[in-house]
């Protein structure tokens, strides 16, 4: 309670600011600030709230952040009120602005503007942030202002009449003119000597006066005024993006200027580290990282700008003399970008002098690198003229060795040739075992889905050999018993048929040809039976010793015999994390893969013509004791009552002939002998997801 009387006591005894007529222009300077705390706040709660706390800083810095700030002042018109007054955001870098003008707890007026908003959309269409007070006189209003910016959220605000701010504009503009005038001389003139002395260091200088002209024309907001007042995207990253490469040019002009390659090696190796820092920022400012890729742009900043200064030092030294008007140029530079960069960080206080130090600086430091250049140009002749007469006496000397280390070399050539020929022959008999074992691979998945497939009708076949000859086994008693009989009880007629028939059908040659047949189904089936055996064991799918193995592997291995299968139009994605080698029977959980990548492969090629995009991605996850692996495609997916009944035996949506309704009712049998979970997320139209969970341990002796 004592806080919230405290604040409405700051509230009530902020000043007033005083608009009048004879002022052209007037800093804001009473401000009150609001930082939003995750929720998104409306004007009518913003209002109410008692949480605005004062500032005391015409220019206050609120840091980087992705939250809102409101801020808010209040002003009272005593001047002629019909000169209209309008309140100027000198800061161009914001993103969105919301202005309010409320009375009495009413709001009277709102706007909107900023650089996410088109220039021409714009009250003012112009770089700056400008609304329209539309103050009265008689009273006091307050000023709200909603501000969000993925840079840094620094307010200067001032209030005047259109004719003042059109003056403050103009005279930018000239300023801005004057700036460009000497950038775009120095860019054209050392344009003409790079194709005269086709030395790459004024291309690469050139391409850096370019970078730093739209850096800091984009700093100023001159960018969006134009050159795309309507491209949204490039307003929002364009300080970034060009300062970035500014500075990625810069670094490539210091390495060829300097020549760290060959005076500071190690030192040059931090430059290529800052190039990989330089390309994450740009790589994370483009796709919409802008917040944070901007702070660990100025930290970059702050830590370049005195390595690149040591570098000069260093080389200077060495007695390298143009690295002396480097060492100038780059020193008046530093000190620009240097206080941006710390005002920019808020260790320094904001103001629009220091705003405009880094374009400053940026331009004396550009003449005085032309003057650097020249210098560099002179003290390349010298170089040139000294090494040419050095070279002179160096060919005298290296004649005579020239001729030895061709001996040399031609007997080492020799040598090397019979080791690569050793090496080649070499090769070429690892090149055909590796082809004899990809054959042998091959033929044990063939020969595992042969025994896959013989197995149960020989099953079938060998089981009924048995009860088959005990039942004719039978009959022929019951026959035999009759004979018997018939020679007792029947007449001589009835005899004599009989041994007719007996005759006509050959009855006992008919006895020994059944037994013949038994013996040889029965020595047939026994003979399929060890053949599936050995079937079995040459394609060793029923091999029941744990192993150490990488479940990547597997399945590489298993999309390697399926690439025929996805007819080229089925999309494969793996999203591999980093799992550890687990304990498993290696030739079961590759069933496991066969089978539900199968089953994927089918029901996206089952469907190609009403799947725009047919994909399937495989993921791997360490979690904790056990892995995570999830096959998913994006086909037609199963209604509730198919997945209740999917891991069923003998159940199949397939056509007859196509599915035997085995696979998955194995695959559940494989994972839960493997002390596993096997998880189906799926619905229909949204694809479905195979979650297979496995432990790293299955508590058994370890074969590696």
């Amino acid at each position: 309670m004592l806080v919230y009387f405290l604040n409405i006591f700051l509230f009530l005894s902020t000043p007033v600011l005083q608009l009048d007529s004879e002022s052209p222009m007037q800093d804001v300077f009473n401000y009150e600030f609001l930082l939003e705390t995750g929720n998104d706040l409306n004007i009518q709660d913003v209002i109410s709230d008692a949480n605005f706390k004062p500032i005391f800083s015409k220019n206050p810095n609120f840091g980087l952040g992705e939250q809102a700030v409101w801020v808010r002042f209040k002003v009272e018109s005593k001047g002629d009120p019909s000169v209209k007054k309008y309140l100027v955001i000198n800061n161009p870098n914001l993103d969105e602005v919301y202005f309010y003008l409320v009375r009495d707890g009413k709001v009277r007026l709102s706007q909107e503007s900023g650089r996410t908003h088109d220039l021409y959309d714009r009250l003012v269409p112009s770089r700056k942030i400008i609304f329209d007070l539309a103050t009265t006189t008689g009273g006091t209003d307050e000023v709200f202002l909603k501000i969000k910016s993925s840079d840094k959220r620094i307010i200067s605000a001032s209030i005047g009449a259109m004719e003042a701010i059109n003056y403050q504009l103009n005279f930018e503009n000239i300023l801005f003119g004057i700036f460009t005038g000497v950038f775009f001389g120095l860019f054209f003139y050392n344009l003409f000597l790079y194709f005269s002395l086709n030395d790459k260091t004024y291309l690469i200088y050139v391409a850096y006066i370019l970078l730093v002209w739209l850096g800091q024309s984009s700093i100023l907001g001159f960018t969006q005024e134009l050159i795309w007042p309507n491209w949204i995207w490039m307003n929002l990253r364009s300080n970034v993006l060009f300062s970035v490469l500014g500075s990625m040019v810069a670094l490539w002009f210091v390495q060829s200027f300097l020549r760290t390659k060959v005076y500071l090696p190690k030192l040059n190796t931090g430059i290529q580290v800052i190039y990989v820092v330089y390309i994450i920022i740009l790589t994370g400012t483009v796709f919409g990282f802008l917040t944070a890729m901007y702070a660990v742009f100025l930290v970059t900043q702050a830590i370049v700008i005195p390595y690149v200064f040591m570098m000069s030092v260093f080389i200077l030294q060495k007695g390298f003399k143009p690295a002396r008007y480097f060492l100038i140029a780059w020193s008046v530079f530093m000190a620009g970008i240097l206080i941006f960069v710390l005002t920019q960080m808020g260790l320094m206080p904001f103001s629009p002098t220091y705003f405009y130090m880094m374009p400053f600086g940026a331009t004396l430091g550009v003449i005085l690198l032309s003057f650097a250049l020249a210098d560099r140009i002179n003290d390349q002749k010298r170089e040139n003229e000294k090494e040419q007469n050095e070279k002179l006496k160096l060919l005298e000397e290296h004649e005579s060795r020239i001729i030895e280390q061709n001996e040399f070399l031609e007997e080492k050539v020799k040598q090397r040739t019979e080791e690569l020929e050793l090496t080649l022959h070499n090769l070429q008999n690892t090149q055909t075992q590796l082809v004899n074992q990809e054959k042998m691979a091959s033929l044990g998945q063939l020969t595992a889905g042969i025994a896959h497939e013989i197995n149960n009708p020989i099953n079938f076949v060998s089981s009924n050999i048995s009860p088959l000859k005990r039942d004719i086994h039978d009959l022929l008693e019951i026959v035999n018993a009759y004979r018997e009989k018939g020679k007792l009880e029947f007449t001589d007629s009835s005899k004599k048929a009989l041994q007719q028939v007996e005759d006509d059908i050959e009855f006992d040659y008919i006895l020994k040809e059944i037994d013949q047949l038994l013996r040889g189904m029965e020595e047939g089936a026994k003979r399929t039976v060890e053949i599936v055996k050995g079937l079995r064991l040459f394609s060793r799918v029923d091999e029941q010793d744990v192993k150490r193995v990488d479940i990547h592997d597997g399945i590489n291995s298993t999309l390697i015999l399926l690439n025929s299968s996805m007819s080229g139009k089925i999309q494969m994605y793996r999203e591999f994390g980093n799992i550890p080698i687990i304990e498993c029977l290696p030739g079961k959980l590759n069933q496991v893969f066969m089978n539900i990548i199968t089953n994927a492969i089918h029901a996206l090629v089952e469907n190609l013509d009403k799947i725009t995009d047919p994909k399937i991605t495989i993921r791997t996850i360490h979690v904790g004791e056990k892995i995570r692996i999830e096959i998913e495609d994006n086909g037609y997916g199963m209604p509730p009552h198919v997945k209740q009944r999917i891991f069923e035996p003998f159940f199949t949506t397939k056509a007859v002939g196509k599915g035997t309704g085995l696979g998955l009712s194995i695959v559940y049998t494989i994972i839960e002998n493997h002390k596993g979970t096997l998880e189906v997320r799926t619905a229909q139209g949204k694809g479905t997801n195979f979650i297979i969970t496995l432990p790293i341990y299955q508590n058994t002796q370890q074969h590696d």
